[in-house]
């Protein structure tokens, strides 16, 4: 561990996502050998009584109210930003020309125009030694780290066909209060930004490949919910009345990779009974490699060129100190669970600023994200025509 002043966090915004970010910074100080030390200096929020509670159950040294004060501090170094996405240019912004290290929950913005703007701020700021990185946490779940490496490795050969999709069912009762990720002002989109950017960034990711066009629809199910009394995360209660839902509820949509194979992807919050159900597989000439977050500590390989009577999906237990982040942790087979991706996520960052690199995902990577989200709206409002995607960034391999 350097024995230099540790690296002071400000975390702006405290709710789910705020939690899992605030136990991210609080194990992997404790997990990992780190090369810089970590403080947890602070949190904010809007709610005063609510923002000092959560400092106090989280661990954070003290709580404000005005982001804008705690980034001018002289004695914070990095902003961590869990706010909803109408925020994310603003804060990130100010805060890269602060010259503050900035991590973004993704995605990275509500529009292209905000995301691109963000790109360059962090460009800008990286010629100072300013480093950015966008959450897309799902990345750092060791299985899904290693089957990248398998890809790259060649393990499936030439990739003819992804299937991508992240089916939750948090919507499916109409009487689900109307939170801010269903109104389009503070979300941007619905089903499609919130969990169908995961799937696009984990399908650039583990193909290295870049999608550049796409065909799909958009769909709201449930059209108008009650008004939001109190809530936190994905469950909420009533108030009086009832709001107009203005994202959508499900995204069903095809891409195109860079070398033309084709991607299906499937963003829903209405499929029933499936609580975070996140399935990528990959299929090539040589083999196919299948993920499941439901269950993340295995990762499933057929291999095509094994001999006829031997093939079949064999399930790899991704709990080996070999394996991507697993060493810091337990003994093979006692497994890992969601929130030990927020700590490899620290630990990346904090590897990165350390080492005077810039960390992956990148703010060009979240734009490029942002860009097929974009291209997907328009599919739909053009009533699923096929969209090219605007200049991409490639995946870092």
């Amino acid at each position: 561990m350097s024995e230099t002043r540790p690296l002071r966090v400000a975390m702006i915004g405290y709710g789910f996502m705020g939690a899992a970010h605030s136990v991210g910074w609080r194990q992997a100080p404790r997990v990992f050998e780190l090369p810089a030390a970590v403080e947890m200096a602070v949190v904010t929020g809007r709610n005063a009584e609510a923002v000092a509670d959560a400092a106090a159950h989280w661990g954070w040294q003290e709580s404000a109210t005005d982001w804008r004060a705690v980034i001018a501090r002289d004695d914070i170094d990095i902003v961590d930003i869990v706010t909803p996405g109408d925020s994310h240019a603003e804060i990130a912004i100010a805060a890269l020309e602060a010259g503050k290290h900035v991590l973004c929950e993704k995605p990275l913005a509500n529009t292209v125009a905000e995301a691109e703007a963000m790109a360059d701020a962090a460009s800008r700021a990286a010629a100072h030694g300013v480093r950015s990185m966008v959450g897309f946490t799902y990345r750092r779940v060791p299985a899904v780290t290693f089957l990248r490496d398998l890809i790259a490795q060649g393990a499936v050969g030439r990739i003819a066909q992804v299937r991508a999709a992240y089916r939750q069912d948090w919507l499916v009762d109409p009487e689900m209060p109307l939170a801010w990720r269903l109104q389009k002002e503070h979300a941007g989109s619905g089903a499609l930004g919130d969990i169908g950017a995961h799937i696009i960034d984990m399908t650039q990711f583990v193909t290295g490949l870049d999608v550049t066009a796409v065909s799909g629809v958009l769909d709201t199910i449930v059209r108008e919910r009650p008004l939001q009394g109190s809530g936190s995360g994905l469950s909420g209660t009533a108030a009086e009345g009832y709001g107009e839902v203005t994202v959508d509820d499900v995204a069903i949509f095809t891409g195109r990779l860079s070398t033309g194979a084709l991607v299906s992807f499937e963003a829903t919050r209405f499929a029933t009974g499936r609580k975070n159900a996140l399935t990528l597989e990959v299929s090539g000439d040589k083999g196919a490699l299948r993920f499941e977050l439901e269950d993340l500590n295995t990762l499933w390989f057929y291999d095509r060129t094994a001999p006829a009577e031997t093939q079949g999906f064999t399930r790899i237990l991704v709990t080996e100190a070999q394996h991507p982040y697993v060493a810091a942790w337990w003994p093979a087979g006692h497994m890992l669970g969601y929130e030990h991706g927020f700590s490899h996520q620290v630990v990346d960052l904090i590897t990165a600023i350390a080492e005077g690199t810039d960390p992956h995902p990148s703010f060009a990577e979240g734009l490029s994200v942002q860009r097929v989200l974009d291209a997907v709206e328009q599919s739909s409002e053009r009533g699923s025509a096929w969209v090219p995607v605007g200049a991409s960034v490639p995946a870092s391999r």
